[in-house]
């Protein structure tokens, strides 16, 4: 069962929603998984859903499921390309991955309207601006 296994406590592991200017010269929204270990991470498995109320109305988009069978010690992988029409609701990266044979699994939320302007800075890995959640 779930509550059985020994999850490592993340570090080092980031998803960052950033912004940066299509082939077409349009603003698109990226979601990335930021590995800032001086180690690779392996067996990646991100599952993405959005879930929340707008307009008085639930509203819950698909559940995507995205695998990489590694991330480089200091490097970043694009998860999904995301629509800024849902950032009116929560946004939720549930990564798991491991290090060695040691499994390590946490969920990252990014709560309705935290991706705003207000809130990017710079992303120096990414070189974009963005949202970091830790």
């Amino acid at each position: 069962m779930r509550k059985d296994i020994d999850f490592g406590t993340v570090e080092g592991i980031t998803v960052a929603v950033a912004t940066s200017t299509n082939e077409t010269g349009e603003e698109a929204w990226n979601v990335y998984l930021i590995n800032n270990n001086p180690f690779p991470i392996d067996n990646v498995l991100v599952s993405s859903k959005g879930y929340g109320i707008i307009d008085g109305e639930e509203v819950k988009t698909s559940m995507l499921r995205h695998m990489f069978e590694q991330i480089d010690a200091k490097s970043f992988v694009q998860i999904e390309p995301i629509d800024p029409a849902i950032f009116h609701i929560n946004n939720e990266y549930w990564v798991s991955y491991y290090i060695d044979k040691q499994i390590y699994d946490k969920k990252f939320i990014f709560v309705p309207d935290s991706i705003t302007p207000d809130n990017l800075i710079e992303i120096s890995m990414l070189n974009m601006q963005g949202v970091l959640h830790t």
